[in-house]
């Protein structure tokens, strides 16, 4: 499963306990006529995946839906969801950064009209 939008939020990666479990999570907003500001967790060595985005990306996140049940003191049963990232992407294209510009379509040249089937070049095809 997939999430996509924009990050409204990150925040700082949290230690939990003697065995060092790590928690990091992000807040994006999905882009529909009703946007939701979901909230992925991310874990263990998954956590420094975040590192390189910041609030304002776009971005794709691949998801695992996980649900845990519990049971309280008073043997009430409980029944937890949470969502998991294990890979994120950024969807934004940035020209700056060496990447390849798009293609301008084909009627923002203009045909050549200078050609003259009686000259010779040099090539060999």
């Amino acid at each position: 499963m997939e999430v996509q939008g924009k990050i409204k939020a990150i925040g700082e990666t949290q230690t939990f306990g003697n065995n060092g479990f790590r928690k990091r999570e992000v807040v994006v907003t999905t882009e529909e006529q009703y946007p939701q500001h979901i909230m992925v967790e991310f874990v263990q060595d998954k956590t420094d995946l975040l590192n390189n985005f910041n609030v304002g990306q776009q971005v794709k996140i691949s998801i695992n839906l996980r649900g845990r049940e519990w049971t309280n003191p008073q043997g009430e049963t409980k029944y937890f969801n949470s969502i998991q990232g294990w890979r994120i992407e950024n969807l934004q294209t940035e020209t700056a950064s060496g990447s390849i510009p798009p293609v301008p379509p084909s009627e923002a040249f203009e045909p050549a009209d200078n050609l003259n089937e009686e000259d010779h070049d040099d090539l060999p095809f």
